[in-house]
């Protein structure tokens, strides 16, 4: 044990990463994207229907989830700035981290016999664990990305292969876990995605995650005042996380309404639902390696303009199709504008983080994708507070079945196609007012 312990102090980065430790540091995108898409997927529908716990009870308790998970994210993301240990500032939290993480992801699904108020106190405890070891684990390991790569081309061939695995694992988490509980049920579905992705953590984690050598000055830890204070004072920053909220929404909106979609305007079965996800997801795979190349020939703002356009064209094109194939089609140029997304979000946040070092002298990683993903949990929000008004406004009528008036079409059009691009519009005019016009930041 203690062989082991100090190799992990031992162990720095002076140089590049090579393509393994790369790879490997890639391969965490799996596990925590499918245990996140299994989670918000299906344990709504695993309690209320599976075990019987009325909807009220359960929509209460995933209230407290997302609060917590909300208020979570900066908490955690200002104490790993702070704390200094002989291994690093990251690499501790995420080894404590990840066996929790994966024993509570299992327990979600494997609740034993409780009578109902049971159940509620067994979800919200266990979800809570899941939640502070997931915001632990993720956070920290998103932590790492700007300081393993360094530059605007390592960051551009680093994302590739963590953006895949993680699309993957979303993939994997809303059409794979059906196929599992389906067949072994959900007690064996929870073993065998939890051993999946403890297998997945672990080669990461050994092989990939790894700590530079911080110079001594700039590895003091600021004052929580002074943390609050230049984070959102930050030109760059401000501008940055508006704009990334508005693009998540987008997105959950448009996953919030393809079912609608599907069934009340395509007027096709809902199963056929996955033939949309899929041509967004599918095609966003190698739209990744393209953006890659696109922001290694321009910068991270250009490239994030271009691709946000792309993406607020091609979802409009979700007010045409009259039929499952036409919308997968267009689906085809969505993934386009996601991958460009999913690949360069964290690459001009790692940007902001090196201009703020050069201004503070401190490298504050956590701090900033702790309250980006404060920010962003807003997107969740947002996408209810609009299905709800759209629907309602639209005159849906859930006890109608598919007998809906006239107007219900064209609401959930307006909520697949316009509705995105509204936001749409709101990011790149955010991503617009970005500063930081240069590849990589002068003097980092």
């Amino acid at each position: 044990m203690s062989s082991l312990t100090t190799r992990l102090r031992d162990r720095r980065l002076d140089a590049a990463p090579t393509r393994a430790q790369a790879l490997a540091f890639g391969a965490s995108g799996f596990p925590t994207q499918l245990m996140a898409q299994t989670f918000s997927a299906f344990v709504v529908y695993f309690y209320v229907t599976h075990l019987g716990v009325a909807p009220a009870w359960v929509a209460a308790a995933m209230i407290a989830h997302g609060v917590l998970n909300a208020v979570l994210n900066p908490v955690v993301g200002a104490l790993s700035d702070r704390i200094r240990t002989p291994w690093g500032r990251r690499i501790p939290w995420i080894g404590i981290g990840i066996v929790p993480l994966v024993v509570a992801f299992a327990l979600v699904w494997m609740p034993p016999a409780l009578p109902t108020a049971g159940l509620i106190v067994w979800f919200l405890v266990v979800v809570a664990v899941y939640d502070i070891a997931f915001v632990v684990v993720v956070l920290n390991v998103s932590a790492l990305f700007p300081e393993i790569f360094r530059t605007t081309e390592e960051r551009a061939r680093g994302n590739v292969p963590r953006q895949i695995f993680a699309i993957l694992g979303m993939v994997l988490g809303t059409a794979g876990a059906p196929a599992l509980y389906g067949w072994i049920g959900w007690p064996g579905m929870a073993i065998v995605l939890a051993i999946v992705c403890l297998g997945m953590l672990v080669w990461s984690f050994a092989g990939g995650m790894v700590e530079r050598r911080v110079p001594e000055a700039s590895s003091e830890a600021m004052r929580w005042g002074d943390q609050l204070r230049y984070t959102f004072a930050n030109r760059a920053f401000v501008p940055y996380v508006l704009g990334s909220l508005c693009v998540q929404t987008s997105i959950a909106v448009i996953l919030a309404a393809i079912p609608f979609y599907v069934r009340y305007s395509l007027h096709a079965a809902e199963s056929e639902g996955s033939l949309l996800l899929g041509a967004i997801f599918v095609t966003a795979i190698p739209s990744i390696v393209l953006w890659s190349a696109v922001v290694r020939r321009t910068s991270p703002r250009t490239a994030l303009l271009w691709s946000v356009a792309v993406f607020g064209v091609a979802v409009l094109g979700y007010l045409l199709p009259s039929s499952v194939l036409a919308a997968a089609l267009v689906g085809v140029a969505v993934g386009v504008g996601v991958g460009g997304l999913l690949q360069l979000l964290e690459v001009v946040l790692a940007q902001i983080i090196d201009e703020d070092a050069v201004r503070t002298g401190h490298r504050r990683e956590g701090a900033y994708f702790g309250i980006n993903g404060f920010v962003v949990r807003g997107s969740v929000v947002l996408q209810a507070v609009v299905a709800a008004a759209v629907l309602t406004a639209s005159g849906f009528d859930a006890g109608l079945g598919d007998a809906q008036p006239e107007s219900v079409d064209g609401g959930i059009r307006i909520m697949v196609a316009v509705v995105p691009l509204v936001f749409t519009v709101l990011a790149w005019l955010c991503f617009w007012l970005y500063p930081i016009r240069a590849r990589d930041v002068p003097g980092r």
